[in-house]
């Protein structure tokens, strides 16, 4: 069993909150989960699956069902499917303060965007908190086989496709999960979205990882407006299936580019759409740098402390930093380079130095760490995320 970081965080809310939300596309482990939690809360939990006829008969008096069930923890899994239950969550919660049960009520799961489940919850305000669950990353599968590093990256964090007995295993369990993902769970947030369509998008949006997407170009080659492709990427990202990174924009002395760049967040599905099955294959294909760029970024971001903030930066006359941290009022620089001997770019150095950087690194594919001067340091994924949790 790998064990989860997030545990940890999720048993400290659960103190302190009546509601802990758990956000994350489906597939990624959030009911195995909400239900280790659980366990090691001690607590006899009910876990109620919310797309489950037989669990929805039970919420026909949700009130009713909850009170008959005061003090055990309740599991409400996805929950975009019976949004109006936060407004009664609302008053159980509050009946029960009266009653002295403040804490560890509730635990929501959600396969949709934080952004779309407050918009759902906004009268838990004060009563509830979110934690976003990412695939397994490097820090959680390190011991894990000879190579974690390289099958994290060819597999991706999904569990059922990581732990495959088999390369062949492992992407076939991906393709399904885009087919079902395209032919059954979309279909129940959106209609009249025609999954070969929304595949292609999907596919186009994998040849142009981690690129600036032109919405125009890609409508015109798929016979749709430019606002449409729009949409359709904003959905993919509300499903918390692909992610939007925005350009840097507090330098008011250079030219900087606007748009966002896009990347599909795990890399075992990047793969997957362009029929990439093992790792000969993958480091022969032209996104093979894209897709490790991603797969680093992916793994960062998945540390980050509560309150951090990142960005990518790029002036118009194209000096660049592939991701820009903010943590606790710190500007941290990284260049990404797959690579056993990193240099810096003079176009990075002079980029730290414009967003005024106070720690800066590189990346690479080695397994050590050591200075290359100008402040700058080279250190492996696994050093740089460590790094990273302990600046929280």
């Amino acid at each position: 069993m790998i064990k989860r970081y997030i545990t940890y965080e999720l048993n400290d809310l659960l103190q302190d909150f009546p509601a802990v939300a758990i956000l994350g596309p489906r597939q990624v482990g959030k009911t195995t989960l909400a239900q280790e939690v659980a366990e090691s809360m001690d607590q006899d939990a009910i876990y109620l699956d919310l797309e489950s006829p037989a669990d929805k008969v039970r919420l026909a008096d949700p009130e009713a069902y909850f009170d008959f069930h005061e003090g055990r923890l309740i599991i409400l899994d996805e929950i975009q499917r019976m949004p109006e239950l936060f407004q009664v969550l609302r008053g159980v919660i509050d009946r029960r303060r009266k009653k002295g049960f403040r804490t560890g009520q509730f635990l929501i799961l959600g396969s949709a965007s934080l952004e779309l489940i407050k918009q759902s919850s906004e009268s838990l305000a004060g009563r509830i908190a979110y934690e976003e669950l990412f695939g397994f990353n490097l820090l959680e599968i390190k011991s894990m086989s000879e190579n974690p590093l390289n099958q994290l990256w060819l597999r991706g964090g999904f569990p059922d496709s990581f732990l495959a007995k088999s390369e062949y295993n492992s992407i076939r369990w991906r393709r399904n999960f885009i087919t079902t993902y395209l032919e059954r769970d979309i279909p129940q947030i959106v209609t009249m979205i025609p999954a070969t369509r929304l595949r292609n998008l999907w596919t186009i949006l994998a040849h142009q990882q981690g690129q600036q997407v032109n919405f125009s170009k890609i409508a015109a080659s798929m016979d749709l407006s430019s606002p449409t492709i729009k949409s359709y990427v904003e959905m993919l990202e509300d499903l918390l299936l692909i992610r939007q990174i925005r350009p840097w924009h507090n330098n008011g002395g250079k030219r900087l580019v606007k748009s966002p760049k896009v990347y599909i967040r795990d890399s075992g599905l990047t793969h997957a759409l362009l029929n990439i099955p093992n790792m000969e294959s993958l480091l022969s294909h032209p996104v093979v740098g894209s897709s490790w760029e991603g797969f680093i970024i992916e793994n960062i971001l998945s540390v980050l402390p509560k309150g951090s903030d990142y960005y990518y930066y790029r002036t118009s006359a194209g000096a660049e930093i592939d991701l820009v941290l903010i943590i606790k009022d710190e500007v941290w620089a990284i260049e990404i380079k797959r690579t056993l001997s990193p240099k810096a770019s003079k176009g990075f150095l002079i980029s730290c130095e414009d967003i005024k950087a106070v720690r800066r690194f590189i990346v690479f594919a080695g397994h050590d760490e050591f200075p290359l001067g100008n402040d700058l340091w080279a250190v492996s994924l696994f050093d740089l995320m460590q790094k990273i949790k302990s600046a929280q």
